[in-house]
Parts: C-alpha cells; sequence; structure tokens
C-alpha cells in the first residue's frame, strides 16, 4: 500500500478540522448539516440553471456566425470568445457546487452513522438507520445525474474553443464556412446537454422538496 507523503496528509487533515469547526460553529447558530446540504443542493440548481440558460445562449452565437460579413469578423470572435469564456465559468460553477454537496453530504452521513449508536430503543434505531439508508441513496443518484450532466459539458466547450481560437487564426470567409458548419453538427450534443442539465435541475428540485417535507 502506498504511503501518502506527510505533507499531503497534514494538508488533508487541515481541510477535514477547517470542515469540522465550520460546521461545528454552524450548528451553533442551529443551521445543521441537513440545513446545509439543502442549501448546496439549491446553489448547484441554480448554477445548472445558469449554465444551461449560458449554453443555449452561447451556441445562438455560434450559430449566428454564419449570417456574419468578413468584414465584422474581428467583433464576431470577440462575441464567440465572451460566450466561450462565460460558458466555460459557468461550467466551473457547477463542478464547483457538486463539490460542495459531495462533501457536507459525506459529514452529514458519517455523523447521522455514527449517532445510530447511541439509541436506546431499537425500533427508533431501525427506522433512523433506514432514513439514512434512503437519503445516501437520493444524495448518491442527485450528485451521480448532476455529474453526468456536467460531464456532458465538457465536448460542448471543447467544440466551441475549438471554433474560438479557428475563427482567431482564420479571420476569413472560408472560416464562417467550416465554423458554421461544425456548429450545426454540434446540435445534437448541445441538445442531449440541455436535456440532461433539464433533468439533473428537476432531480434537485425533488431532492429539496422531499427533504423539507420529511424534516430530514
Amino acid at each position: 500500500m502506498k504511503t501518502l507523503p506527510f505533507a499531503v496528509t497534514l494538508v488533508c487533515l487541515l481541510l477535514c478540522s477547517c470542515q469540522s469547526a465550520y460546521y461545528g460553529a454552524m450548528e451553533k447558530f442551529g443551521v445543521h448539516k441537513r440545513d446545509i446540504l439543502v442549501d448546496r443542493v439549491e446553489d448547484a440548481r441554480e448554477a445548472q440553471e445558469e449554465a444551461k440558460e449560458q449554453f443555449e445562449s452561447a451556441f445562438e452565437e455560434f450559430l449566428a456566425v454564419s449570417e456574419v460579413d468578413v468584414g465584422e469578423l474581428k467583433s464576431t470572435y470577440d462575441r464567440l470568445q465572451t460566450a466561450f469564456d462565460d460558458s466555460e465559468s459557468k461550467a466551473k460553477a457547477v463542478r464547483s457546487r457538486i463539490e460542495a454537496i459531495e462533501e457536507v453530504s459525506k459529514a452529514l452521513f458519517r455523523e447521522w452513522e455514527e449517532e445510530l449508536d447511541q439509541y436506546t430503543s431499537q425500533e427508533l434505531r431501525e427506522v433512523s438507520e433506514n432514513q439514512l439508508a434512503s437519503t445516501r441513496d437520493l444524495s448518491e443518484d442527485l450528485i451521480r445525474t448532476m455529474n453526468g450532466a456536467a460531464d456532458k459539458m465538457d465536448p460542448v466547450l471543447n467544440a466551441f474553443r475549438d471554433q474560438v481560437l479557428f475563427l482567431k487564426h482564420n479571420l476569413n470567409a472560408r472560416a464562417i464556412a467550416a465554423l458554421n458548419k461544425t456548429s450545426i453538427a454540434l446540435q445534437d450534443e448541445v441538445e442531449v446537454l440541455i436535456r440532461q442539465m433539464e433533468a439533473s435541475i428537476d432531480e434537485a428540485n425533488a431532492f429539496v422538496t422531499q427533504m423539507r417535507s420529511e424534516g430530514l
């Protein structure tokens, strides 16, 4: 078994310590891990909604290249570069929000599992254990769905990046024709991405509703 370098181990311990301190401080103010989890799912949902809208908007910009006059290529390139940068930024935000969900869910379920031993009633313990299992399954399904949708962003971002780079180095009529052909071919991938993001957003909404309705 490979041993982690001391520096890496130390960083991991410090991160865990910081996270524990954060959760502990929040609980003193009546904000528990389950509340933080719901908040982070809502944040991720909002990030996905923003990313979906940005990808749709960016794709429209790329499709519009075919209507551009050759003399306007420089300003077109600038618009496409901005659209790509915005899309990349929204994609990073989605990834970051998913990581935040994973972090707090691990802490929540670890604490929940440890506290099962504190029950003196076997019946209540079993109820809590079943709730833990079902909530963990819901969380894992949601994270899996969100990551699946996030993965679909990568090929679209790569295609956007290729088009921006191509236009940057080929500000001519042939570039417009080539980019328009690529954009049309990309349409299916964008549509799949949007559908998956919408499904992920719907699942996040269902997760939040269930967590709140059950008072978990």
